[in-house]
């Protein structure tokens, strides 16, 4: 078991906390909030409510989006904008979903791509970057949730800026279709990476216009 009572938690999320591994800080560990999924659960509409709360732990969705397809395939080149998975795990927290970290050069946590914006903007290089994690997606079938700027991290990697997916693996469409077809698979990647690129625009902009309608009125272009 991992004993994580001596941690401190270097982020967190809406449903999640997330650990370094306290023998192994190259390991990420992510444990659910106390009471988090009980209270989506009650929060949810009717139509979920049927699946329980495991439907609402995201660390099962995270073992959901390792275990599609793309990934189980483990074609040679995969992991280049995935940290590797290694399970659900016990920790004295409760489970926790267990990964790699994604490091900067001093060894901390790398910067998610809202950071990068805020200080650099969408330079060239971070362009490039997301560009090249666009034809990966596509060329290797991986399904996501949608891209947002604080699951995807940076860090440069032989002179060359590299994004990470750290978070919204699986499928989020209502049919399984991307699942089982090559073709849903890139119709439905397609739109999620235009989605992203939407997304980055809002980000640098001065988001006086609201997530929602920024993304309903760049749909429509």
């Amino acid at each position: 078991m991992i004993d994580l009572s001596q941690s401190e938690p270097f982020a967190s999320g809406g449903n999640r906390f997330c650990y370094r591994h306290p023998e192994r800080p190259e390991i990420c560990v992510k444990v659910m909030r106390p009471g988090r999924t009980a209270e989506l659960l009650e929060r949810a509409p009717w139509y979920k409510t049927w699946r329980g709360e495991s439907y609402f732990d995201d660390n099962l969705r995270e073992q959901e989006g390792y275990s599609q397809r793309a990934i189980a395939n483990n074609r040679d080149g995969l992991w280049q904008h995935l940290p590797r998975w290694y399970g659900i795990q016990e920790t004295n927290l409760g489970p926790a979903a267990v990964t790699d970290m994604i490091l900067d050069d001093d060894g901390d946590p790398a910067p998610t791509l809202r950071q990068y914006l805020n200080k650099y903007g969408l330079n060239t290089e971070v362009r490039a970057s997301l560009q090249r994690l666009s034809e990966w997606l596509l060329e290797y079938e991986v399904l996501t949730k949608n891209l947002i700027a604080h699951n995807l991290v940076l860090r440069k990697e032989q002179g060359e800026l590299q994004t990470y997916l750290i978070d919204g693996l699986g499928c989020a469409s209502f049919l399984p279709l991307p699942k089982v077809s090559s073709y849903f698979a890139k119709r439905y990647i397609h739109r999620r990476i235009k989605r992203m690129w939407l997304r980055v625009e809002w980000e640098i902009s001065d988001k006086e216009t609201p997530w929602r309608k920024f993304e309903s009125e760049g749909i429509k272009r």
